[in-house]
């Protein structure tokens, strides 16, 4: 049975799949689009899960010791 914690880290790491797969989506969006107010809008939203995805990173790293490790010996 897994642990709470193994559970939120679970939890963060699906938001966190799922924020960056929908940077693809508003990019694909963004690039397909020849309406200037549109890409305004979707460069907006693909930003916001760009904030998102960071906020999940800081706090993977700051919960789990060997993804925060991965990110020192890689950066």
């Amino acid at each position: 049975k897994q642990t709470e914690e193994a559970k939120n880290l679970a939890r963060a790491r699906q938001s966190l799949i799922e924020e960056l797969d929908a940077i693809n989506v508003y990019e694909e969006r963004f690039q397909a689009s020849n309406d200037e107010e549109l890409k305004r809008i979707l460069a907006h939203n693909r930003d916001e899960e760009k904030e998102h995805a960071a906020m999940l990173v800081e706090y993977l790293k700051e919960k789990d010791a060997t993804f925060k490790r991965m990110f020192e010996e890689h950066d």
